[in-house]
């Protein structure tokens, strides 16, 4: 299984987590900032909706930077890419201890996949 395959299953996961968040999973304070004990509200529910957009784009990218369907540009994989380094420094810095201590290593995870993939070793 290759690192690109690896970084397709996480999203996987984390896409799983936002459908749970949309149906009401009472995950408020480990996701978005933790401003939301409980489930997150209607806006809170659309952002999870665009979340789960983004992560589905992410994951392509890095599979086409892998040579795998759907065969994007390169250019979408360093959008991944560029995409998990954020994702992992805002996860590190967020106020929710509880957020950071459950998603900061998972995207800093994420982020050394897709670097490993768009360098060349994924």
């Amino acid at each position: 299984m290759t690192l690109a395959v690896v970084y397709a299953t996480g999203i996987a996961g984390i896409i799983c987590f936002q459908i749970a968040l949309i149906c009401g999973a009472p995950w408020g304070k480990i996701t978005q900032g933790g401003r939301q004990d409980g489930p997150l509200g209607a806006a809170g529910r659309v952002s999870a909706g665009v979340s789960i957009f983004l992560r589905l784009v992410m994951g392509a990218g890095i599979l086409s930077a892998a040579g795998y369907p759907p065969g994007w540009p390169n250019w979408t994989g360093w959008f991944a890419t560029a995409i998990s380094g954020i994702s992992m420094i805002l996860n590190w810095i967020t106020p929710s201890a509880p957020e950071r201590k459950i998603w900061a290593p998972v995207t800093t995870v994420m982020f050394a996949l897709a670097m490993a993939v768009m360098l060349g070793s994924g």
